[in-house]
């Protein structure tokens, strides 16, 4: 039967068919609903927590969480391993009743997921994004589900906002196009009307979104949690990870590269490193403070825009978390691992956070779609290590087989068992946080500033990672089709800084003044100067942890780094063993580079070759060595891809070292022998001296003009 027969006589509403092709400027709910605050979810007080009536949060939300299968909607692509985390003493007691943080004696294992975020399962590793940071601790009081990112603050204040952000950044749906990318319209459109996100836009624009390796990767529990006592007191907590190995990124150049060469690169190094024994390291650090310092910050802590700066409240540094086994099945771990904030231990709880709040429910909605059924938390990986006792029953794949005739609670007829356990025993409760205020769909006044922190994260950058959020904005406006958006973000861009403004303007053509585009060494010297006021702060201008380059506080190490032995027949093997040698000592490894597979003639037996210059970039390692051999750099010299091997090293401001006999092929390659600058002649300078280049990572003051975009 048509729609039109069923429409009654005199009728002004549309039939179904005409209301589904029916434009309408109206925003409703998928019932037809009108909303009237789409940028804000219903809580108690605009600092009060969110509402469980609040159907438009949970329609958006559970429809969001269900739109793909079976991968995730965000965080698709993730590489995981096993490890043990230790607390270094009992410390922490005086602030949380948490065994895990409290107990030094104990041993608890760990389960981590590393992802990004925008791309699906298919994307290449290095897109620049946030990351994911996920890290489950299978502990004696239950899995505590430690859920974040490698990026402190977040791009929305709000949970409701989340499926819009996504969507934005997601391919456009038209064409699904571009892939794991944020340089398209819809992206950019999203956040130029949306200025909370100018923050965390800094940070994803910085090289803190394209690290060298999982492990050079911070992480940041993103929200504001509380910590309570065993006497019942409480404090806020912001949690870190501060790798061990340091925090290191790459360069625009190479990630670009690295995700056509080599997409799996940061899952491999993952893995290839705990196979060697060289298992990647971080300690949990800690900010504490009480509410009453909370309030007199000139910021909110419950804004998950914002973060707490380091100077503002130092980190305390409590335990150690090793990932010492690879996974056995990818499919069965690192995918079917199911993270969930809502999973906590007595000794911690929730804040107000509204982005935090929504994320409450979205998790476990999340799980029940991705993996079909309630039952998901019997999956091996999931599974916790504390015995589980309750009446939850049946459902798709159940597992437990539970006897008796009793699936209640309260009953008399199994004993009464199993039972609720009091406060004082563990039995988990919430705080008693006092709570007014009238039901709201409004922000506190005290989440309002949008650019403060986005200033004060580019005054606290050294001149060469200012450079690289300039040339990050002028490649990702300049993909930008319309010019409004573009317009409007050079605006946002300007009030974080003018010289990031106009520099990126005059790329785009939007320059006022006809000045030719500077070098990058004279944008070096302009960006030295370029420092902006800042505001939401705590009065800091500067914060010193927030730099790469020149706040690293773990020290040199080339544990873990692969240095290029790029070499042909006629190769002389004692340089190639004493490159090795001096690494290894130092717990790095060497792979000979060669023009084939198999072994190349020396001048002494054979050296193996572990790759070739035609399957493998010089932008996979962190350092080259060119051995000596007369036969050999006669073949490299001839070589282009040899050339550029080396070439690009440098161009990256990697460690670059050379036998006496190489350095004619250095100046082949146009690379200048300097040691300050981190090219040595192994005439000059010893084995150990080039290692020691190598742990310094990058050497940024070589010519501005071959540091990379």
């Amino acid at each position: 039967m048509k729609n039109d027969q069923n429409k009654p006589q005199g009728s002004t509403l549309p039939t179904i068919q005409e209301a589904i092709q029916q434009p309408t400027q109206r925003l409703t709910d998928n019932l037809g609903h009108a909303i009237s605050d789409d940028q804000n979810s219903l809580r108690a007080g605009v600092r009060g927590p969110s509402l469980l009536e609040d159907f438009l949060l949970r329609e958006k939300i559970s429809h969001f969480d269900h739109e793909r299968i079976p991968e995730r909607v965000v965080h698709a692509r993730g590489a995981g391993a096993h490890g043990i985390f230790q607390v270094y003493d009992d410390s922490l007691s005086e602030f949380t009743a948490a065994k895990v943080l409290t107990d030094a004696s104990r041993v608890t294992p760990v389960f981590v997921r590393f992802s990004t975020v925008a791309g699906s399962r298919g994307s290449a590793d290095t897109a620049r994004d946030v990351r994911g940071f996920a890290v489950k601790f299978y502990t004696e009081e239950g899995n505590w589900d430690l859920v974040g990112n490698n990026i402190p603050p977040f791009f929305i204040q709000d949970a409701i906002k989340f499926p819009d952000l996504i969507h934005s950044v997601k391919p456009e749906p038209h064409r699904e196009i571009p892939q794991a990318a944020s340089a398209h319209d819809t992206f950019y459109d999203f956040i130029s009307l949306t200025p909370e996100t100018m923050h965390t836009l800094m940070w994803v624009m910085s090289d803190r979104s394209i690290p060298r390796s999982l492990a050079n990767m911070e992480g940041f529990g993103v929200h504001t949690f509380r910590f309570i006592s065993a006497q019942g007191q409480s404090s806020f907590v912001k949690f870190h990870w501060k790798p061990l190995s340091g925090v290191h990124s790459l360069v625009w150049d190479e990630a670009q590269e690295l995700a056509g060469r080599d997409a799996d690169f940061h899952r491999r190094s993952l893995w290839d490193d705990i196979e060697a024994g060289n298992f990647p390291e971080w300690e949990l650090g800690l900010q504490i403070f009480t509410e009453d310092q909370a309030a007199a910050f000139d910021f909110d802590v419950l804004d998950a825009t914002k973060l707490v700066p380091e100077d503002l409240v130092p980190v305390k540094r409590v335990g150690k978390m090793t990932l010492n086994r690879n996974p056995d099945n990818y499919f069965a771990e690192t995918e079917q691992v199911a993270f969930m904030p809502t999973n906590l231990v007595p000794g911690i709880d929730f804040s107000n956070d509204p982005l935090l709040q929504g994320r409450l429910f979205s998790y476990l909605d999340t799980q029940i779609s991705r993996l079909g059924t309630p039952n998901w938390v019997e999956l091996p990986i999931n599974r916790p290590l504390a015995p589980v006792s309750n009446h939850q029953r049946d459902g798709q794949m159940r597992r437990t087989i539970n006897p008796g005739r009793v699936s209640y609670e309260p009953n008399s007829l199994g004993g009464g068992q199993p039972a609720e356990v009091p406060a004082e025993k563990g039995g988990f409760v919430s705080y008693p946080e006092p709570m007014t205020g009238v039901k709201v769909r409004q922000r506190a006044e005290s989440f309002s500033d949008h650019y403060g922190q986005a200033q004060l994260f580019w005054n606290s950058m050294s001149p060469v990672e200012k450079m690289h959020i300039v040339r990050a904005q002028q490649f990702e406006l300049g993909k930008v089709e319309v010019r409004d958006i573009r317009l409007k973000m050079i605006e946002h861009l300007r009030r974080i800084n003018a010289v990031l403004g106009d520099q990126v303007a005059a790329a785009l053509g939007e320059l006022e003044t006809a000045e030719p585009m500077p070098s990058d060494a004279e944008l070096m010297k302009l960006l030295e100067k370029a420092v902006s006021d800042t505001t939401a702060s705590g009065g800091l201008k500067r914060d010193a942890a927030l730099s790469m380059v020149d706040h690293n506080t773990a020290p040199p190490s080339v544990r873990g780094r692969k240095v290029a032995i790029l070499a042909a027949d006629g190769v002389n093997a004692g340089d190639v063993q004493a490159i090795k040698d001096a690494l290894a000592a130092e717990g790095g490894k060497a792979e000979v580079v060669g023009t084939h597979l198999g072994g190349l003639k020396a001048d002494k037996g054979e050296v193996k070759v572990d790759k070739t210059i035609l399957t493998t970039p010089s932008v996979v390692y962190d350092a080259v060595y060119i051995p000596g051999g007369a036969a050999s750099l006669g073949a490299l010299s001839s070589m282009g891809d040899a050339v550029r091997f080396v070439a690009q090293a440098y161009k990256h401001g990697k460690a670059v070292g050379a036998s006496h006999e190489a350095l004619s092929f250095l100046q082949r390659c146009g690379v200048p022998v300097d040691a300050a600058k981190g090219v040595f002649d192994l005439s000059k300078q010893s084995a150990d001296d080039f290692v020691k280049g190598v742990a310094q990572h990058r050497f940024w003051n070589r010519s501005g003009d071959l540091i990379p975009a």
